[in-house]
């Protein structure tokens, strides 16, 4: 394990610097400093992180435009009228219903909040972990009855045993803190040692080829076994090998 963990840090130090932001979709939550903006551009950056990176970057710039790259002040205080330019944005899967579902939760919850990480601190009565996490903020998203049930797809949870990669990767850009500038660390009441290692299939791909995988499919379990073993080699700050992973599977085809 110490050969492994040794390989693994430097992989860290290799792709955790900012040289690995302008391919990657937290570029677009790097182009703005209001912590609101940074929040939501994040949070549709990461939901909408599925095929190209180049795709996905481009998406995330024509969605903000439509926000007059000013997404806060937008969902404060837009008009009905201002969102008729939704209705043509699509992302693979991923369309207008969505997009102004979104919008509409966006847009209550910081009317009421001055930050997200609100909807991520779970009121559960029982131990708080990650799981619990993501259920209760899986159930805050879609608590209006009115919510298209299409949508639900779009916001994963480990009630279905999800993988939530999507979620996992926007708590790692929100939570983790160091010197490096990759990620955020905007956000105090949540612990690094708790996040959970987001399992996209080249970290599943990697971490397989590496031993820290056994389980035989790809799910919330996978996800917990391989935070595990991650936290074998940091128990403070385990999500920080997702870097290594990540580099290793898709700059170096591991």
């Amino acid at each position: 394990m110490s050969d492994l963990k040794d390989f693994l840090d430097s992989k860290v130090e290799e792709y955790n610097q900012p040289g690995f932001i302008p391919l990657d979709p937290i570029s677009i939550p790097h182009e703005y400093s209001k912590k609101q903006d940074i929040e939501i551009t994040a949070f549709f950056a990461a939901v909408l992180a599925w095929g190209q990176r180049k795709t996905i970057i481009n998406k995330c710039h024509e969605l903000f435009e439509l926000m007059d790259n000013a997404p806060h002040d937008f969902l404060i205080n837009h008009q009905d009228s201002d969102l008729k330019v939704f209705l043509n944005f699509k992302h693979r899967t991923f369309n207008a219903t969505d997009t102004l579902y979104f919008i509409e939760f966006l847009s209550k919850f910081y009317k009421e909040h001055s930050s997200m990480e609100e909807a991520f601190l779970t009121k559960s009565s029982g131990e708080i972990t990650m799981e619990t996490r993501l259920i209760s903020f899986h159930q805050l998203f879609f608590s209006d009855p009115d919510a298209p049930q299409r949508t639900r797809k779009h916001i994963a949870t480990p009630a279905r045993k999800s993988v939530c990669k999507r979620l996992n990767m926007f708590l790692r850009w929100m939570v983790r803190k160091d010197n490096k500038g990759v990620d955020f660390g905007l956000w105090s009441k949540i612990s690094p040692s708790t996040l959970i290692c987001p399992c996209d299939l080249h970290v599943d791909r990697v971490a397989r080829k590496l031993g820290l995988i056994t389980r035989k499919q790809t799910d919330w379990l996978t996800a917990l076994e391989l935070t595990e073993r991650l936290k074998e080699m940091d128990p403070s700050d385990p999500v920080k090998y997702d870097f290594a992973l990540f580099g290793l599977g898709v700059e170096e085809k591991f």
